[in-house]
């Protein structure tokens, strides 16, 4: 089974940027997400990818301000993110998907990178 690392969290003052890498162990042929929960809170989807990249959909929330992208040469995808907020403060997860479209159904899992994003 392919097996996910997540990097690139950090500490980030608002307004500024990061961006989150996933590796993954070998090829992907799954869509792939982003996902992230805050303290307190539901893990929520945050941004989705297919297989090729060429399809892309974002949480209202971070439309705008994220984007997603994938290497399929490189077995990646990253989460540049600009224009933090506080309320961006989260775990974020990559994922495999079992589909692209609703029910955008996790099915592998990375261990999470932080995000802390201060005001």
């Amino acid at each position: 089974q392919v097996q996910l690392v997540e990097s690139g969290g950090g500490l980030v003052q608002a307004g500024g940027s990061l961006r989150l890498s996933c590796a993954a162990s070998g090829r992907t042929f799954s869509s792939m997400a982003w996902l992230r929960q805050a303290p307190g809170k539901e893990r929520e989807f945050v941004a989705a990818i297919d297989w090729s990249g060429g399809s892309t959909d974002y949480a209202d929330s971070v439309k705008g301000r994220f984007t997603i992208s994938r290497d399929n040469a490189k077995n990646t995808m990253s989460l540049q993110m600009n224009s933090l907020k506080p309320e961006d403060t989260a775990v974020y997860y990559c994922a495999t998907l079992y589909g692209f479209n609703w029910p955008r159904r996790p099915h592998i899992w990375g261990q999470g990178t932080q995000v802390t994003v201060s005001s």
